[in-house]
């Protein structure tokens, strides 16, 4: 029976960019914590280099390494139209298991992901680390003191100008900008409304430089009674990108990303008094003030530059807590099953297919 103090040994579903540039990626650096034994991918070539460079066991199929009795959490890191029979299959052989964006694509898939993870009582870990990520932190700071007042809007950019042409562009295998780069600012739109699932949802898709069929260009505008209208874009064909966050408040504003913040509010207690004015102002006039505006700024420190290390470190520091002592998870299946709501909206305003993949994976029989 592993103690308190024992690292965490771990299987790896998948050796691609996700399964081995994030999650080995960081496994590797802290050793006293995690070991992995063993990973899965159908490449030949991937295996070798996990069996040389990790010193652990490889497989081609994912469902030899679930009969494995020396395994404490999987992760499910295998391209995304995999994610939620493969997470059942880990569930059902008994193991606490990570999921990679996207959980699921639609609520009734992932209601039974959960189910699994119930029936065997095992924990379901979603793969949200943007929500740790230094400079979101930071904004709900700046938002939670008050100072810029009843937030109107915030508008959540993750935009860019690129052409892609991988299977990450085809709806197929539930490729898209939603359900790939999607799920890390959705978490954080989601999480602004504190999980409450939205009370309006509308959202545009359209195809601009992808060789897919999927979309790669998605605005989504939510609102919900008494939060802030959210206004989320991920973009492909932005050549000119906003910052990241931009805030609208009542008293000020904020805006930035990962490089700083920036935000300026004045101090209603210092502002002149004014008063409604229903008749015409003296001459061509307009309302002018001068409001002195209170500036202030953040930069991320030595260790939260390194937003990767920093988000994989808070995230992974979270599970370890939950696996050797109990705590309870920070990032729930059922906070993203709000998010996973939305997109499925999103989806069905948008008229995508909703077929499931060629190949589509039957559940691990050992």
């Amino acid at each position: 029976m592993p103690t308190q103090k024992d690292p965490i040994r771990v299987a790896v579903l998948g050796q691609g960019r996700s399964g081995l540039d994030i999650h080995c990626r960081y496994f590797k650096t802290a050793p006293h914590k995690y070991q992995i034994v063993a990973v899965a991918d159908l490449l030949e070539d991937r295996r070798q280099r996990a069996e040389s460079e990790m010193g652990c066991d490889a497989y081609a199929d994912y469902c030899d390494i679930l009969a494995r009795g020396d395994i404490d959490l999987v992760v499910n890191a295998l391209p995304s139209h995999l994610h939620p029979q493969a997470t059942i299959d880990s569930l059902n052989a008994g193991h606490h298991t990570i999921c990679e964006k996207p959980l699921a694509w639609s609520v009734a898939e992932l209601d039974t992901m959960i189910a699994a993870a119930r029936e065997a009582d095992r924990l379901l870990l979603p793969f949200q680390q943007s929500r740790n990520a230094p400079h979101f932190q930071k904004l709900l700071q700046v938002i939670d003191s008050g100072v810029l007042g009843r937030i109107v809007q915030v508008s959540i950019s993750f935009s860019g100008f690129a052409r892609r042409w991988d299977w990450q562009t085809v709806q197929e295998y539930r490729g898209g900008n939603l359900l790939n780069t999607g799920p890390h600012p959705m978490d954080q739109a989601m999480r602004l409304l504190d999980f409450k699932e939205p009370d309006q949802i509308l959202c545009a898709m359209d195809r601009a430089n992808t060789c897919g069929d999927a979309e790669d260009y998605v605005k989504i505008l939510l609102r919900t009674k008494d939060k802030p209208v959210i206004d989320v874009e991920i973009s492909s064909c932005t050549a000119f990108p906003q910052p990241m966050y931009t805030v609208h408040g009542e008293r000020g504003g904020l805006s930035g990303g990962p490089a700083g913040l920036a935000w300026r509010y004045y101090d209603p207690q210092k502002a002149p008094e004014q008063s409604l004015i229903r008749s015409p102002l003296p001459g061509p006039s307009y309302c002018r003030e001068e409001l002195k505006m209170i500036e202030r700024s953040w930069a991320p420190n030595e260790d939260e530059q390194n937003a990767f290390t920093y988000m994989s470190n808070a995230y992974y520091d979270g599970v370890f807590a939950a696996l050797r002592e109990a705590a309870q998870p920070e990032i729930t299946p059922q906070q993203v099953r709000v998010q996973i709501a939305v997109i499925e909206e999103c989806h069905r305003q948008n008229h995508l297919s909703q077929l499931p993949p060629q190949g589509w994976p039957k559940e691990c029989t050992t």
